[in-house]
C-alpha cells in the first residue's frame, strides 16, 4: 500500500463538475479581478466565519500583513506571536516594521501558552497574534481578557483552521481581525494562492481592501501607499465551490483523527492533545517522537508519506539573526521542532489506509 502525505484528488474528483463550471463562468464573463465571484465568495465566507466583512487577498501572508497595516501597527511597535508556528506569522509583523515577540507554546497543543503572554507585554506591545496551529484552537478567553486589560489588538492567524471552533464558536470571530490562507493544501484550499481577512469592523475592512488595491479607494485615487494583493475571480469561484462542502471535509478529518487517537498505542509516540474547549479541524495531524528520524524512515520505507512542521524554529532562522536569539532561548519550540512528525491526513482516505498507518506506527 502506498499512502501519500496528502492528496487533492479525492476532493477534486468529488467537485469536478462544480470546479469546471466555476472556471467556465469566469472564462465566459472575461472578468478576472474584483467581480461577481469575488463578491459572492466574500459574502459567503464572512457568513461562515460569523463576521460582517470579508476581504479577499492574494495569499494568507498578505491577509495578516494587510490586517496589521490597517490597524496602524508600524515601526517601533511589538506584536506577540507564538514561538512555534509557520514563519508567515512573524513575517507579517516584520513587513509592517514591527518586531515579533515570541511566546512559548503549550507543548501538549503546540499553540501559544496564554499563561505566558502577560509577562511578554511591554509599553511597545500593540497586538497579540494567536495562531490556531494545525487546525487546533488557541485558548481564546484568557487571550481576549489580556488584550482587553492592556488595550491590545487581537489578530487571529487562522491559516490552518478554517471551521475550527472554540467553545462552540468558530475561530476568526474572536479578534479585531483574522487572516486566512487558501493555499491549495489547506482544508479550504484554492487551486493556487489566495487568502482573506475577516472582521466586524467596516473601517478595518475598507482599509484592508484599499491597501490591497494599491492604496486606492476608487480608481486612480490613492489614499495609502498600498500593495497589490487581491483575490482573483477564478480562485474566488473555486473557493465558493469548495466552501459548500468544507464542513463535510472537516468532519471526515475529525473521523480520521479520532481513529488515529484511539488506534495508535505505541509508547514511543506522543499523540496530539485536544482540550475540552477545542473542536479541531486537523489540517495537520502531528505526532511527536524522540527518535523522529528513525520513525520517519520507518514510515517512508513502508510507503507512508510524512512531513515535518517545522524543523527549524523561527527564532533560529537565518532571516531573524538580527533579533539575536540562540539555541536554547525557546526550548519548547525547539523541542517541538526536533520531534514533530506529520502523518497522512486528507479527505478521501480509506478505512484500509487509515488502519495501515496505525498498524505501521504501532509496529515501530
Amino acid at each position: 500500500m502506498n499512502i501519500p502525505f496528502v492528496s487533492f484528488k479525492p476532493l477534486e474528483k468529488k467537485l469536478d463538475a462544480e470546479l469546471r463550471a466555476a472556471f467556465e463562468r469566469v472564462y465566459t464573463r472575461s472578468w478576472y479581478i474584483e467581480g461577481e465571484e469575488d463578491e459572492a465568495f466574500e459574502k459567503a465566507f464572512a457568513e461562515y466565519c460569523d463576521r460582517k466583512y470579508c476581504v479577499g487577498t492574494g495569499n494568507g501572508l498578505d491577509a495578516l500583513f494587510l490586517a496589521l497595516k490597517a490597524l496602524g501597527i508600524k515601526d517601533g511597535d511589538e506584536v506577540i506571536v507564538p514561538s512555534n508556528t509557520y514563519i508567515a506569522t512573524a513575517l507579517a509583523v516584520t513587513y509592517v516594521g514591527a518586531t515579533p515577540v515570541f511566546v512559548e507554546p503549550d507543548i501538549r497543543t503546540f499553540n501559544i501558552d496564554a499563561t505566558l503572554i502577560e509577562s511578554a507585554i511591554t509599553e511597545k506591545t500593540r497586538a497579540i497574534m494567536p495562531v490556531h496551529l494545525y487546525g487546533q484552537t488557541c485558548d481564546m478567553d484568557p487571550i481576549m481578557e489580556i488584550a482587553h486589560k492592556y488595550n491590545l489588538y487581537v489578530v487571529e492567524d487562522c491559516a490552518q483552521a478554517h471551521g475550527a471552533k472554540y467553545k462552540g464558536k468558530v475561530i476568526g470571530s474572536f479578534g479585531d481581525v483574522a487572516g486566512f490562507s487558501f493555499y491549495p493544501g489547506k482544508n479550504l484550499g484554492a487551486l493556487g494562492d489566495a487568502g482573506a481577512t475577516v472582521t466586524n469592523n467596516k473601517e478595518i475592512a475598507d482599509k484592508v481592501r484599499a491597501l490591497g488595491n494599491y492604496g486606492s479607494d476608487y480608481k486612480y485615487h490613492h489614499i495609502y501607499q498600498g500593495n497589490n494583493s487581491r483575490l482573483d475571480e477564478l480562485q474566488a469561484a473555486f473557493l465558493t465551490a469548495k466552501l459548500s462542502c468544507l464542513d463535510e471535509v472537516n468532519n471526515e478529518r475529525r473521523n480520521i483523527a479520532w481513529k488515529y487517537l484511539e488506534g495508535i498505542k505505541n509508547p514511543e509516540i506522543i499523540l496530539p492533545f485536544v482540550p475540552d474547549y477545542a473542536t479541531p479541524v486537523w489540517h495537520i495531524f502531528g505526532i511527536r517522537c524522540s527518535r523522529r528520524a528513525e520513525l520517519e524512515k520507518f514510515l517512508n520505507d513502508a510507503n507512508i508519506g510524512t512531513n515535518k512542521h517545522y524543523p527549524i524554529p523561527m527564532h533560529l532562522q537565518d532571516c531573524y539573526k538580527n533579533l539575536g536569539f540562540k539555541a536554547g532561548d525557546y526550548p519548547i519550540a525547539e523541542e517541538i521542532s526536533a520531534t514533530e512528525l506529520s502523518i497522512p491526513m486528507y479527505y478521501g482516505m480509506s478505512e484500509e489506509e487509515i488502519q495501515y498507518v496505525i498498524d505501521v506506527i504501532n509496529r515501530y
